[in-house]
């Protein structure tokens, strides 16, 4: 018996910290795809600390880690209070956590058959429980996707 606890323990263990440190894979979050996603959010400013609760280079909140599964740089602890900042703030962990909210609420967007990056977009934009909405309804939403464009368009020349 004390062996199945143990070796149950261990497992959770392991699965805890792989998915903490390592992240989750999206097949059309690619690399160019996450240059964008910063690019609207902050013109993809590395050195962007935290404004009115939001964080680094992809201006994450706190709810936004919380829904994404609160991913933490290596051998940190997610119930330390500034967890989520730290990670937010350190690019490579940021982008864990955009992986982690998109595996978790990443749909087709607008309805055109595919989830991409473009739905991946309208999700950070408009929430994860109802990315449908039009971007074009505010001036946020309207920077949004003027930048996303800008983005695509270097992207493609």
């Amino acid at each position: 018996m004390t062996r199945k606890v143990t070796a149950g323990v261990f497992v959770a263990v392991l699965i805890s910290s792989w998915t903490c440190c390592v992240g989750v894979y999206l097949a059309n979050l690619s690399n160019e795809c996450l240059r964008c996603l910063c690019h609207v959010s902050t013109k993809c400013d590395t050195s962007h600390q935290c404004t009115g609760g939001y964080c680094g280079p992809f201006n994450i909140s706190r709810v936004y880690w919380v829904d994404a599964g609160r991913v933490t740089l290596p051998e940190d602890d997610p119930d330390r209070n500034h967890a989520w900042e730290d990670c937010a703030r350190d690019f490579s962990c940021s982008k864990r956590i955009i992986a982690g909210y998109l595996s978790r609420f990443g749909q087709d967007c607008n309805s055109d058959g595919v989830t991409n990056c473009y739905d991946f977009m309208m999700v950070n934009g408009n929430g994860g429980y109802n990315c449908q909405g039009n971007l074009n309804r505010s001036d946020s939403g309207r920077r949004w996707l003027k930048r996303f464009e800008e983005c695509r368009r270097s992207i493609l020349n």
